[in-house]
């Protein structure tokens, strides 16, 4: 949603090459659909920083949750920004309440938006953001057909509308590496790299999205349709707005204001083409799908909140064992009260946000700056068996202190991964940076890696020692002082550079020294390489693959809560199924799209044909109706 104000920004300044990121992202599908996706379906996990505690330590889930909460509060930031700029220019400059004249700012006006969008998440949660995305995608997707073609009819219908924009603008990729605003390289590695891989493998309000699907099928032909369908239709509708108002802006009485900012010309062209009520539809349509992006950013940090802190605080503080079932209530309310929480800082999030020229160049400096580290932890974790602990870990404090360092110091550090890219003094390397914030966390998690062995015989060694706890005590005193050296640039950049080797170094070591990792366990089911396993793990007992038929049944609910259901042998035999193969079963009227369903296993088989036995938990939870038929589908 928040695509209509970036994209059309850089439409109406570029041209058609502002549809380029939207080329960025197939060639990482292959490796969501057939990698991340059955691995975060077939483990359970309930969120990302579990799958790394799953895959390599209860450090490394602590690290990746403060870098994850770091990313969704970003994002959140970045929606509450584009909801204002979408908002601002319909609104007068000062309004006067009881008496009170109220000047009309972007702050204040996202203050408001927050309140809203807060309350609305609050109390909503995730049933209210999925039906409700669901609909305003729609709504959106419809909105920006109409605004391309009734501005298309505007100017004078397609020959003219092609005939106005000058020769620049239909180029379908922008320069390689120039202006420093929008250039082919940089985006390339922000977006296509960082932010596409990113938002695949990271964003967890998308994965949540997947994780409700019916199947890990299910979720592969969603990836498949929107790469083939709507990321096309998407390229044309986002930045559509965008190269009508160029267009009109071309016409000897251009109706669009010279002095117009680029994060408003979506707003300010659906305005001048369409008629009242057209445009309030419009503008409903991107005010309420922006509204659902943040709600489900928000969601998913109250959900990474209750999962990864404050479940882990509890068993940590021996208020829960480890595997105990959380109090629903109680963590409704603590996930209630993350929400108001983390909206406060979105808004915080949006002010340093704020200083750059458009809602795409901050979207670019946020991809570029807060991905890197989880993107390499993920893929590296995910399709290379041999990561340890030791290099996830040090892709994240280390990498992070080399791209800090970075930060401070781009003309030197930055400067050679810069393909030619001017630096802006003000806001250097948006883009491009990208790059070198990747190679570094990469190199760094790879280096770590390959020496596993050499770090084994290290600590091997120190722990011979006598004083070997004092010894890594010290060490992890200096890490701390280091770090926050890098952190508040204290000192030249050549000692802070070779600080943060030694604070690398100090990390792979200290990560060895306590962290108890067993290389077989911990990949069996959780790499790319092991996803046969993966759903043996799931299951819970060899699979059964052999295809067989989707039957319907009538059902009977039995007096209990176990989570099996009760089949005909004849049905059964239809399915090819046997005891203990996981089932889909759902309403059997399927315009319902699986909202009444649920998922179970078989139990024992009984001689009643047609007939399914299911529990009173199955019941409520698949909010079955006593007269409506079922569908059993065999899963594995």
């Amino acid at each position: 949603s928040h695509s209509f104000v970036k994209y059309s920004a850089k439409a109406w300044e570029y041209g058609f090459s502002s549809s380029m990121s939207y080329m960025n992202d197939w060639f990482f599908i292959p490796f969501f659909m057939f990698g991340w996706l059955p691995i975060v379906v077939y483990s359970k996990i309930r969120s990302i920083p579990e799958y790394f505690e799953k895959r390599f330590s209860p450090s490394a889930r602590f690290f990746v949750t403060i870098l994850q909460l770091l990313y969704l509060v970003g994002y959140i930031g970045i929606g509450f920004l584009t909801m204002g700029k979408a908002i601002l220019p319909l609104m007068p400059p000062s309004m006067n309440l009881f008496g009170i004249e109220i000047n009309i700012t972007l702050m204040g006006l996202i203050i408001v938006i927050a309140f809203v969008t807060g309350a609305y998440t609050t109390f909503g949660g995730q049933i209210a953001v999925l039906f409700t995305d669901l609909v305003q995608g729609f709504m959106l997707l419809l909105a920006g057909l109409m605004v391309f073609i009734i501005g298309v009819d505007y100017v004078g219908g397609w020959h003219a509308f092609w005939n106005l924009l000058p020769t620049d603008w239909k180029l379908p990729l922008a320069h390689f590496n120039k202006p420093p605003d929008f250039n082919f390289v940089g985006i390339f590695w922000q977006d296509g790299v960082a932010g596409s891989v990113g938002f695949l493998f990271m964003n967890m309000g998308l994965i949540m999205r997947f994780m409700s699907a019916k199947s890990v099928n299910e979720g592969r032909k969603a990836a498949t349709f929107n790469i083939l369908f709507m990321l096309p239709i998407s390229a044309i509708v986002v930045s559509g707005g965008g190269w009508v108002g160029k267009a009109m802006s071309m016409l000897s009485n251009s109706p669009i204001p010279a002095n117009t900012e680029p994060d408003f010309i979506f707003v300010v062209v659906a305005n001048i083409i369409m008629g009242p009520g057209v445009f309030g539809f419009v503008i409903a349509s991107l005010a309420a799908a922006l509204m659902s992006t943040v709600n489900t950013l928000l969601n998913a940090s109250s959900a990474v909140y209750v999962n990864d802190i404050y479940g882990p605080i509890r068993v940590w503080t021996k208020k829960n064992k480890k595997n105990e079932k959380v109090d629903e209530k109680r963590a409704l309310l603590v996930a209630r009260i993350a929400t108001v929480a983390f909206t406060v800082l979105g808004v915080l999030a949006v002010i340093p946000f704020s200083s750059y020229p458009t809602v795409y160049e901050a979207h670019g400096y946020f991809h570029s700056t807060l991905t890197p580290p989880l993107v390499i932890a993920i893929f590296l974790g995910v399709f290379w068996k041999k990561f340890t602990p030791a290099g996830v870990i040090a892709t994240v404090i280390g990498g992070v202190s080399f791209m800090v360092l970075g930060a401070y110091y781009p003309g030197i550090l930055i400067s050679p991964f810069d393909h030619g890219t001017p630096m802006d003094p003000v806001h250097p390397y948006t883009y491009i940076g990208a790059l070198y914030n990747t190679f570094v966390c990469l190199a760094v998690g790879v280096l770590v890696t390959l020496f596993h062995k050499h770090l084994s015989k290290a600590v091997t060694r120190l722990k011979k020692q006598t004083n070997h706890n004092f010894m890594i005590v010290t060490m992890i005193v200096f890490t701390v002082l280091m770090f926050g050296m890098v952190i508040f640039n204290i000192g030249g950049v050549r000692l802070l550079f070779i600080l943060t080797l030694v604070l690398t170094i100090f990390v792979a070591i200290i990560s060895t020294y306590y962290i108890k990792y067993d290389p077989v366990a911990q990949t069996e089911g959780l790499t790319a390489g092991s996803i046969h396993r993966a759903k043996e793990l799931f299951k819970g007992s060899k699979l059964n693959e052999r295809e067989g038929e989707i039957v319907k049944v009538n059902w009977k609910e039995r007096n209990d809560n176990e989570d099996e259901v009760n089949l005909s042998k004849h049905e059964m035999n239809k399915m090819n199924a046997e005891v203990g193969d996981l089932v889909y079963v759902s309403d059997a009227r399927k315009y319902l799209g699986g909202l009444k369903s649920f998922h179970s296993k078989i139990g024992k088989p009984h001689d009643e044909e047609g007939i399914i036995y299911i529990s009173k938990e199955h019941v409520t939870n698949g909010l079955l109706i006593k007269t409506k038929p079922l569908t059993v589908e065999k899963e594995m």
